[in-house]
């Protein structure tokens, strides 16, 4: 669960979940702690700050946080459920973008897409449609990709937050 209060101080440092669950909570455990750790780069920042990139590509916190939020819509909902429609996962942020309603937008793509998830009950079963010029994969390599994707962009927004005000943690 992502936290609601965009203006709260960040968190302090946190470890991976501990679970000694079945494979698919155990999967939505860890990409529920790194949706967490990727919000809490936000929260504290001003809009102004979270629009900043930290790197020449442009990427900022709240670039990542947009992104992330499109790319759960499209994995779970668009192509794992077939519902919906796809969103441009690449779409600049706009100025109409801010904090509170980037993390508003992530809360609810993050809501739609562990609903898909709660829905399945066979991790190896296809979804509807692939993001890849691939045939659809199953929720297990969904699950999988989203905790990579997520990772990995939880691991720049450290960074750019670092760049930002020295705030460090997870």
């Amino acid at each position: 669960m992502i936290a609601d209060d965009a203006s709260a101080a960040p968190r302090p440092d946190h470890r991976p979940p501990g679970t000694e669950a079945d494979e698919g909570t155990t999967l939505l455990a860890f990409l529920d702690y790194l949706r967490e750790s990727v919000a809490a780069k936000l929260v504290g920042l001003t809009d102004e700050q979270a629009r900043t990139p930290g790197v020449r590509s442009g990427t900022s916190p709240a670039w990542l946080v947009k992104h992330l939020a499109a790319v759960e819509r499209n994995w779970f909902v668009w192509a794992f459920a077939g519902e919906g429609e796809r969103i441009d996962d690449q779409a600049a942020v706009t100025p109409a973008d801010t904090v509170a309603s980037l993390l508003a937008e992530y809360r609810a793509a993050v809501a739609s897409a562990d609903a898909v998830v709660r829905r399945c009950t066979d991790l190896a079963a296809p979804g509807a449609r692939s993001l890849r010029e691939t045939p659809a994969p199953s929720m297990r390599w969904v699950l999988v990709h989203m905790v990579e994707e997520t990772a990995r962009h939880a691991g720049h927004a450290d960074i750019l937050r670092e760049q930002l005000d020295g705030a460090v943690g997870r």
